[in-house]
């Protein structure tokens, strides 16, 4: 039944309020609800949230929107972990009804003293409804705190000190109400002046502490899952231990790195500013039908295999590969990343080898064809003769309880980050009852979809529970498909699915960066790495690696899934053949700007060029206040040639307000990559060369 004051499609909800809409701890998101009533008398709203622990807060005043649309919205920042609810409240608001009809006929000489009496009674209501609880920490009369922007809850306990001030606060504002009332009786001044006491901004916020909520109405409850911050920010690198520290000698057979040597390699990805390092699968590796170089059914007798068809006579997903070493050394490995201010992701690929244990222990587990084999992966035209898939639906509890055990035995060994192989190729039932269990014992623990599929599956995976998405963004190289894509990850879904925009994958070379050269590195990772707060590369990107294996493929030639591909990085520094300087340039910024480490706070802006994009970023709300540089906020405004070709040159139209700055205001932009400064306003040139520097990357200020 509709309350009496209406309250209508309230966001963030997700599947009809089934499922937790999604936030992280500190990230700032808006709360929205259409609010409207019969006639003109005017409405308010709030939203109200309620702590993990059910403990309601404050009312958090919403502000309505667009003229027209009834849409009221706050900002709000959930500061701690865990599942959070709110709901929205609404009511007639007969102050703000009285002030707009005593603004009309107080000056115009109608009704002047009757309507300073009927002020003057709502006032008198408002001071007796006055509690200590309502009042802000502000003296009486005084402005209270804006609400129109971020808004962050405390959960603290006021002590008895605190709450004698908080009473002594209580009954200055209950007199100053009062003293507005006398003010409007007082028949010895014009009817207009005691009208302007009402008017006073000492007044407005003393009504906005106190509000008189006539028909209060109450939305149902609504839910917001709170994570931990690296469910949204983070820059992933991916490599393979088993390349790190291989040994390739002519007539001699090849040697595999391990965790020993791979832990080499550690320091250097931290010093690029990674903060997750993504391991494809660290386990045994089947020999029936193992993959050759470049992927061949012919395999040499030394090729190691791909790490994706999990399982030997050595074990299956709980195990290590003999040639990376043992448990210890893995435990080792992980605790050094971890020293460097790092996280390992480890990969969780729900298939096996021919040579799994499963498939002797639970034949039952897969497909059996109607010779008696059991059926190997498949995705048309391509063929994984190497991979049996599991059958779920043929004992879904037996499947379920080892899948359970080897990801906490994982999580027993420091692994606080799974990146989930093809979930799309699972039931989403699965995966809904597995992550919801870890979610109840062990919250920090993040899942990453692998979800190169349809927008359904890829949104009902986010849905139910993952943490992060793998996303499209390879193929959006265009302006109006990177506008149009991105645009709706910052906002359509942004409230349940978070994206990780993988440069490249061991999978994926997309043709852009096959044909572009090193311009075309340079400006995926600077798209990739602004426009979201999560963002990962490929081990050999860096290198610029770009070679396919045929035309018109995205495998990469020597593909480092089949064979170990040891790296000569301090040569390529040294001879100046690394984008290292670049990447770690890119992240440094992204730490060092809190406009960056968030979703939906991406705007775009027009340039008349169609190789040209240019977006922004604002912290806002009361965090941006927080963090004011030169009198303005942590603003990060970039501007990239998507031609990695060639010279561009265009003109750059900003959204001023998107900036937090007047139509027309001036101010100088520092450009964060090459150094150099300009003074722009709502227009300016821009002409980059993509094999100088294919981006402006600019921090604002006053001057």
């Amino acid at each position: 039944m509709i309350g009496r004051i209406p309250i209508q499609d309230i966001q963030p909800v997700v599947d009809c309020g089934r499922r937790p809409a999604k936030a992280a701890a500190g990230e700032t998101f808006e709360i929205s609800a259409i609010v409207f009533r019969e006639g003109h008398d005017a409405v308010a709203a709030c939203v109200v949230l309620i702590d993990p622990d059910g403990k309601p807060g404050r009312l958090l005043p919403m502000r309505e929107g667009a003229p027209g649309t009834d849409r009221w919205s706050v900002e709000v920042s959930l500061p701690t972990e865990g599942p959070w609810q709110f709901r929205v409240e609404a009511w007639g608001d007969p102050i703000a009804t009285w002030l707009h009809d005593a603004g009309i006929k107080i000056p115009r000489g109608i009704d002047a003293d009757l309507m300073c009496e009927e002020g003057a009674r709502l006032f008198e209501r408002a001071a007796k409804a006055v509690r200590p609880a309502d009042c802000p920490a502000v003296p009486a009369g005084a402005p209270p705190k804006s609400t129109a922007s971020k808004t962050t809850p405390s959960k603290s306990t006021p002590s008895k000190s605190a709450q004698g001030a908080e009473r002594g606060r209580a009954c200055g504002h209950r007199a100053a109400l009062l003293t507005v009332a006398a003010r409007l009786r007082d028949e010895g001044v014009d009817p207009r002046a005691r009208f302007s006491v009402a008017q006073l901004p000492e007044t407005a916020a003393l009504i906005a502490a106190h509000p008189l909520r006539d028909l209060l109405t109450r939305s149902g409850r609504m839910r917001v899952r709170v994570d931990r911050r690296r469910a949204l920010f983070g820059s992933w690198y991916e490599f393979f231990p088993r390349s790190e520290g291989a040994a390739i000698e002519k007539d001699t057979p090849p040697a595999s790195g391990n965790f020993r040597t791979a832990q080499l390699r550690l320091p250097a990805i931290a010093q690029m500013g990674f903060d997750v390092v993504y391991l494809p699968p660290v386990h045994p590796i089947g020999v029936q039908f193992r993959k050759g170089r470049n992927n061949t059914l012919t395999p040499e007798p030394y090729d190691p295999g791909s790490p994706w068809a999990i399982g030997s006579e050595d074990g299956g997903h709980d195990a290590i590969h003999p040639d990376l070493g043992t448990i210890e050394d893995f435990d080792a490995f992980v605790a050094r990343a971890r020293e460097l201010g790092m996280e390992i992701a480890l990969d969780l690929a729900l298939q096996c080898s021919p040579d799994h244990p499963w498939v002797k222990d639970h034949p039952e587990w897969f497909n059996i064809r109607a010779d008696g084999s059991i059926a190997y992966a498949e995705n048309p035209p391509k063929k994984y003769q190497d991979i049996y898939p599991l059958n779920f639906d043929k004992d879904p509890e037996g499947i379920y309880a080892e899948v359970r055990r080897v990801v906490r035995h994982w999580m027993d060994h420091g692994v606080r980050i799974f990146r989930v192989d093809n979930p799309h190729t699972k039931p989403v039932a699965f995966w809904e009852r597995l992550l919801a269990d870890i979610q109840e014992t062990d919250p920090d623990v993040l899942f990453l979809a692998e979800a190169f599929t349809r927008p359904p599956m890829l949104r009902t995976l986010a849905m139910i529970g993952f943490h992060q998405s793998y996303t499209y963004f390879t193929w959006r190289n265009s302006k109006p498909e990177l506008e149009d894509y991105l645009s709706e990850l910052s906002r359509e879904t942004s409230h349940y699915l978070r994206p990780n925009l993988f440069v490249n994958t061991p999978d994926i070379l997309h043709e852009y960066l096959q044909h572009g050269g090193m311009p075309a590195f340079k400006i995926r990772a600077v798209l990739a790495a602004l426009m979201s707060p999560a963002w990962g590369i490929y081990s050999g990107y860096e290198l610029g690696e770009n070679a396919p294996v045929r035309p018109g493929s995205e495998e990469y030639l020597d593909s480092e899934k089949y064979q170990y591909k040891p790296r000569d990085w301090a040569a390529a520094e040294r001879e100046g053949r690394s984008l290292a300087p670049f990447i770690t340039r890119l992240n440094l910024l992204r730490r060092a700007h809190p406009a960056l480490q968030e979703l939906r706070n991406l705007r775009f802006h027009n340039v008349d060029q169609p190789d040209l994009i240019c977006f922004s970023k604002r912290l806002s709300g009361a965090y941006d206040t927080a963090t004011r540089r030169h009198g303005l906020g942590d603003v990060m405004l970039a501007v990239v040639n998507l031609d990695p070709h060639n010279t561009r040159e265009a003109t750059v139209r900003l959204d001023m307000p998107a900036l937090g700055l007047d139509w027309q205001a001036e101010f100088v932009v520092d450009d964060q990559l090459s150094g150099e400064s300009y003074r722009w306003g709502q227009v300016n040139y821009v002409r980059l060369d993509p094999h100088i520097n294919p981006a402006h990357v600019f921090t604002l200020r006053q001057g």
